[in-house]
């Protein structure tokens, strides 16, 4: 065998090894991001819906003679010394200043879970634990099974229909304390309940997590506002983007002459792709609030200022900072779309009599759909996770109005929103207790996720509608 015939065999099984391993290689890669996915969500499951969960209580005494109660959280290594640190949520802020207790385990002499222990979700001062004495209401005192029994009867009717009651309740260290019935949220004995009636509760609290607007600076209650103002910016973002980017990209594929300048103007766009979304922000703050709406105010509001109506972040100005930020994405998705579409189909057309406004109008655009939803879906996975613009063009940390309501004009584009990745950044470090605070962020993220894949999914079963009509391809 010659020498160039040995280098071709050699190059060749170099090749056919490389052709072995690749298909592997890619198979692990796929497999390695789906592990990780994955293990993300169930992260966000365990640590989000088992904050949810009706954990049991422990009634702790000391080898000092003190006596806790409260939900044992997690153990941690002492530093520099053996031994395990314990942390306790302890409730009763009210009473002991603070909600939190880190207790040495090798001081701990007895722990027992009492039946009696019960754990209240008030508003304000938060949780209480420890035991219901009686219950007050109209001269009547109901003391203990059968305060219990009333509470959970109270309880169960609407806050409005409520009689006035007075709670009295002890700590475990014997302080008393009285509870108006109204300021009490819910209630529970998990120590008493079974797997059954820990589910009930379990789903009872999720509902009110999702229904519920927060408290406590965001530490308590529910997200329905972030949740209601995420969906509703989202909405309005593909409602203003899409016309937009189906046209640019209609342009520059169908009608603009292809030369230097459009191969330009194609660079540009695909460069805008890449700017940071702060970019953006402050571009929106520029231009939509203090330029577009600060002469909206000057024309229409001239009465109302200086307090700004438009001139102020909003919900107008979020959704269309977010809209420019997505542009590019629809742009680029569309008009892929539309190169892909083979140009015996536009030739067809025109041979037949069709005009070149039918021909994109009935034929093109049809076929470009799916590539369109595309560009959309790609548009609404960014857009609902970004945070930074919109901390700059109308996001709020409490809105106490809602956008829509049933005041004319119903929908109040000028009014700040709630967004749930603000509501997850602002929770994780400007919360007053962080301890208490994680495990809303955790429910928080996967709620996010949820919502992002939701809207996703919405956008790509209309995709797949849209490719078995036609038989195109995005």
């Amino acid at each position: 065998m010659t020498s160039g015939a040995a280098n071709t065999a050699s190059r060749h099984a170099r090749f056919h090894w490389l052709n072995d391993v690749w298909p592997w290689l890619c198979a692990a890669s796929v497999a390695l991001s789906l592990l990780m996915l994955g293990a993300l969500l169930a992260l966000l499951l365990t640590r989000g819906l088992g904050h949810f969960w009706p954990a049991a209580l422990e009634e702790v005494t000391l080898r000092s003679g003190e006596t806790l109660a409260g939900e044992a959280v997690r153990d941690v290594a002492l530093p520099q010394q053996p031994g395990n640190e314990r942390l306790y949520f302890t409730g009763n802020q009210d009473i002991a200043g603070v909600r939190w207790r880190w207790v040495a385990v090798e001081e701990i002499a007895e722990r027992s879970q009492p039946n009696d222990l019960i754990r209240l979700e008030r508003s304000p001062w938060g949780d209480f634990i420890g035991r219901l004495v009686a219950i007050e209401q109209n001269g009547q005192r109901w003391e203990g099974d059968a305060a219990w029994q009333r509470l959970n009867t109270l309880l169960a009717l609407p806050a409005s229909q409520r009689p006035e009651s007075q709670l009295l309740l002890a700590t475990v260290n014997g302080q008393t304390l009285r509870q108006p019935l109204a300021s009490v949220v819910s209630a529970e004995a998990p120590n008493a309940m079974n797997v059954w009636q820990k589910t009930v509760a379990w789903s009872d609290a999720v509902w009110r997590f999702l229904s519920e607007g927060p408290r406590a600076a965001n530490t308590d209650g529910g997200v329905w506002p972030a949740i209601f103002g995420t969906v509703l910016m989202v909405i309005l973002m593909s409602v203003i983007v899409t016309p937009f980017g189906v046209l640019a990209a209609i342009y520059l594929n169908e009608i603009a002459h292809q030369g230097k300048l459009t191969r330009l103007v194609r660079i540009g766009v695909r460069n805008l792709a890449g700017v940071p979304s702060i970019v953006y922000g402050v571009f929106g703050l520029g231009v939509f609030v203090y330029g577009i709406g600060g002469s909206l105010d000057e024309w229409f509001f001239n009465d109302t200022l200086p307090s700004p109506t438009f001139g102020t972040g909003g919900l107008l100005w979020a959704s269309l900072t977010l809209a420019l930020l997505t542009l590019p994405v629809v742009i680029v998705a569309t008009e892929e779309g539309l190169a892909r579409i083979p140009e015996a189909q536009r030739e067809g057309a025109v041979a037949l009599g069709a005009t070149r406004l039918e021909m994109l109008t009935r034929i093109v655009l049809p076929m470009a759909a799916p590539a369109m939803l595309t560009g959309v879906i790609l548009a609404v996975a960014r857009a609902a996770g970004e945070v930074a613009p919109l901390m700059l063009v109308g996001v709020a940390k409490l809105a106490p109005q809602m956008p829509i309501d049933s005041e004319f004009p119903y929908l109040h584009l000028d009014r700040k929103f709630m967004h749930l990745g603000y509501h997850l950044f602002d929770t994780a470090f400007h919360g007053e207790d962080v301890q208490a605070a994680i495990p809303l962020v955790y429910a928080t993220a996967l709620l996010l996720v949820l919502i992002v894949l939701m809207l996703n999914l919405t956008a790509i079963f209309l995709r797949h509608y849209l490719r078995r009509q036609r038989g195109s391809e995005c």
